[in-house]
């Protein structure tokens, strides 16, 4: 929950800023410097409202099941994310990863289980807890989401040097990396 603490604080600081900034931009006429703050939360709000109809394009989906293939698309890399840093996924920490509360979460892992993109099995460290794994079709559907993220990524940036588009790729990396472990 340390990253939604940040998310709040950041858009709360960033609403007193923003006036600030844009009172000191308007005292310096032809200056121009890059405001990384806005440009993320505009980015944030552009690709929160275009995103899921593109990667469903890439993804066969059954009629009406569009919302529910982008659920199952946010647990399969929710649960990929944590068995990089740990042993086991559970359904807390799919709630944790993404910022639901421990039910909302269980609904949308038994609809990934349903769906044949994880199993369930008992932890190996404590029997009463059920740990979570990515069945072959979660690998798939995993590969998948990722093979269009970086497609968007490959597209705005096509017109970038090689140079600009690692170090931008790296900042991005860097940013995910301290907001979300």
């Amino acid at each position: 929950m340390r990253s939604a603490h940040k998310y709040y604080v950041c858009i709360a600081y960033n609403v007193e800023v923003d006036a600030k900034a844009m009172r000191s931009r308007r005292s310096r006429p032809g200056v121009t410097t890059p405001d990384g703050g806005p440009a993320l939360f505009r980015l944030v709000r552009f690709w929160s409202r275009r995103w899921t109809g593109r990667a469903l394009a890439q993804v066969s989906v059954e009629p009406d099941g569009d919302l529910r293939q982008v659920q199952h698309i946010q647990v399969v890399e929710a649960v990929a994310a944590r068995l990089q840093t740990t042993d086991e996924a559970s359904v807390t920490t799919v709630a944790t990863e993404l910022g639901l509360d421990h039910s909302g979460a269980s609904r949308m892992v038994r609809g990934a289980v349903v769906a044949g993109y994880l199993t369930r099995s008992e932890s190996a460290h404590d029997r009463r807890r059920a740990v979570l794994h990515l069945t072959d079709n979660g690998q798939h559907l995993l590969a998948t989401a990722r093979g269009w993220q970086r497609q968007c990524f490959d597209q705005l940036t096509a017109s970038w040097s090689g140079r600009d588009r690692r170090q931008f790729a790296a900042y991005l990396q860097r940013l995910a990396d301290e907001t979300t472990t």
